[in-house]
């Protein structure tokens, strides 16, 4: 039974592997009556005057301009994260219709993991493991070394929230801090975590150790990282991407590592997400693999979902939205 004092929502599905707990269903449904994407398309004429807001979960709906067509009431978009390709910005801002992520929500959480990344891949922790659970093993040897982060060079490609925090975490590993970004940062930010800012991707590329991939997928972003760059890069580099699978040419990558032109690769996100059971990408042990987990924790999965309630409701009341993108 719906409350009609409520604003109707429309998400893509409660179901499925991305889906919703039942006690946050509930508390949704405090704020908000849901309409799922299937019961709007089994009666579009009843929902279609009735939808103020789209809360994008449980996978990606397919937003184009039809479904903006017949939503007309359509105030707002809320999207979990920080990454808004899956979205037509200028086709959402030509309806006029105002967008809102989770980018403060996912920023300590996704730093966090690149940091674990660059850290497992450097002491190679998943190969450590299984030396030291192996039935076969009989002794340690001490021949079998891992690569110091203290003192290395990290460059991290993309300065924004999610960059920045990753700096933070670096500079209390003693590491020398390089950037490349669209914007250089402020003197004095760059002076608190004491970043040296790159014009230019070579220079970066060149210079570091650990490469830390943290920017958004554009079309000018979309394989940013290929064969030449990654040629560039020490034949002692590490590889580490927590933005997005298309950043990187992937067939270029898996052979710089069967080669040896770049040492290990730390790689929270692939594309496709999950690879193909049989990507070389799984068969390599100087890859780590982890299943797009930067903004999954329990902390930060509730401030996600109390982000994205926090704006549908202040767009559907008129009031200034806290985690709007501003679309040009």
């Amino acid at each position: 039974m719906q409350d009609q004092k409520l604003p109707c929502v429309l998400i893509n599905s409660f179901e499925g592997p991305s889906g919703m707990n039942e006690e946050y269903i509930k508390d949704l449904k405090k704020h908000f009556n849901l309409i799922t994407m299937r019961e709007f398309l089994e009666n579009k004429i009843h929902f279609s005057q009735k939808i103020q807001a789209i809360y994008i979960w449980g996978g990606k709906p397919h937003i184009d301009q039809e479904l903006l067509q017949s939503l007309p009431t359509l105030k707002i978009i809320v999207s979990p994260g920080a990454g808004l390709d899956h979205l037509d910005l200028n086709l959402i801002a030509s309806f006029g219709v105002k967008l809102a992520n989770t980018s403060r929500a996912v920023t300590n959480s996704t730093a966090d993991l690149g940091m674990a990344l660059l850290l497992a891949s450097a002491r190679r922790i998943l190969e450590g493991n299984e030396v030291a659970t192996s039935p076969d093993t009989k002794d340690f040897s001490f021949t079998w070394m891992g690569q110091e982060v203290t003192g290395s060079t990290l460059g991290i490609i993309g300065m924004g929230k999610i960059g920045y925090k990753v700096a933070q975490r670096a500079k209390a590993f003693e590491m020398k801090i390089l950037y490349h970004n669209r914007n250089r940062r402020k003197v004095e930010e760059e002076q608190a975590v004491g970043a040296h800012y790159c014009a230019k991707l070579d220079e970066l590329l060149q210079q570091s150790d650990f490469v830390m991939l943290v920017v958004n997928l554009t079309l000018q972003t979309h394989k940013l990282i290929g064969k030449r760059e990654l040629r560039l890069m020490k034949p002692t580099a590490t590889l580490i991407n927590i933005g997005r699978g298309q950043l990187v040419d992937q067939d270029a990558l898996v052979e710089a590592l069967q080669t040896g032109i770049i040492k290990a690769a730390g790689l929270d996100v692939t594309d496709p997400e999950p690879l193909p059971r049989s990507h070389p990408l799984l068969k390599l042990k100087k890859v780590i693999v982890t299943p797009h987990m930067g903004g999954r924790t329990h902390q930060c999965l509730h401030l996600i979902k109390k982000n994205m309630v926090e704006s549908i409701l202040a767009a559907v009341n008129g009031f200034p939205i806290p985690n709007e993108v501003h679309l040009k």
